[in-house]
């Protein structure tokens, strides 16, 4: 059993952790509100975005002088998955859900044959990739020195990816974030941003009549890496509320739980004292006997 001055010391101890689990809980509860109304303000541009450059691709046949962003280079034996992760830790599964969903996905596409790469944003999912699919990490966007997120650096790492692609060092490229929903809600997303995916169920026609200026091929020859830019962007913003909220969540339980092991404690040292005054009493009591 614990001496009464280890109790004591383990009591203060998680007091002390206590106070830090709440000043992070009131930290990330203060961010999400400006995270979640980021995110919530990106979604019906880049959503609409999106619709156009999937209608405007589902107008066309697809030939060699396509956008290559759209045509693709003709084969899908290499992917590189661009995976979103947080620079800090104390939130939770964000983090780990989203590689879970990632690695899922690279030990899929290795079983069908294809070659995997990886493209990490943050620093969080780097030590389990690179332990689980050692020498397949091609490229890391470093995102330590930014408060918050940028349009800057969305751009940057489409600009990267892109000069990648049309290099031929990838045929298709995946994208995994978080997509927030609420603070106890965040869900890993993947998305393919390279080349754009179209559904054959897009209708080819909205009913009115439409003339473009330049032609379709011209157009998304401009809007498609904008696109790519624009997808980066988006998942940055909702990984950010993701992760703020995955914060205030895991640090609201760790605050309960240290309350409950603070009550253990204390409950614990109390008997721990009351046994040892006890045993004093009876040594007195047996003492003032023998007299």
């Amino acid at each position: 059993m614990a001496s009464l001055k280890e109790l004591k010391g383990r009591i203060a101890s998680v007091k002390s952790t206590q106070k830090i689990t709440k000043a992070k809980q009131m930290v990330a509860a203060a961010k999400l509100r400006k995270a979640q109304a980021a995110a919530e303000a990106a979604r019906p541009y880049g959503t609409r975005l999106e619709a156009v450059v999937a209608s405007l691709a589902s107008k066309i046949t697809v030939s060699p002088t396509s956008p290559r962003l759209l045509a693709g280079t003709g084969a899908d034996q290499v992917h590189l998955l661009v995976v979103a992760n947080s620079d800090r830790g104390l939130c939770g599964a964000f983090n780990s859900n989203i590689v879970k969903a990632a690695v899922l996905k690279a030990r899929d596409l290795i079983a069908a044959g294809k070659t995997v790469k990886f493209y990490l944003i943050g620093r969080k999912g780097r030590p389990v990739i690179a332990r689980t699919f050692p020498n397949m990490i091609v490229g890391q966007f470093d995102t330590t020195g930014a408060k918050q997120v940028n349009f800057a650096q969305a751009q940057a790492i489409a600009t990267d990816i892109t000069v990648r692609f049309e290099a031929g060092e990838f045929d298709v490229a995946h994208l995994f974030y978080s997509t927030f929903k609420s603070a106890l809600a965040q869900i890993p997303t993947e998305k393919q941003i390279i080349p754009v995916a179209v559904d054959p169920n897009t209708p080819t026609s909205s009913g009115a009549a439409v003339e473009y200026e330049p032609d379709e091929e011209s157009i998304l020859a401009d809007l498609l890496p904008r696109n790519v830019g624009n997808q980066l962007f988006k998942a940055l913003l909702e990984n950010s509320a993701s992760e703020q909220g995955a914060s205030m969540t895991a640090m609201d339980n760790a605050t309960r739980n240290a309350g409950d092991l603070i009550n253990n404690l204390t409950i614990q040292y109390n008997r721990s004292r009351q046994a040892a005054s006890t045993a004093e009493l009876i040594e007195i009591i047996a003492g003032a006997e023998a007299l």
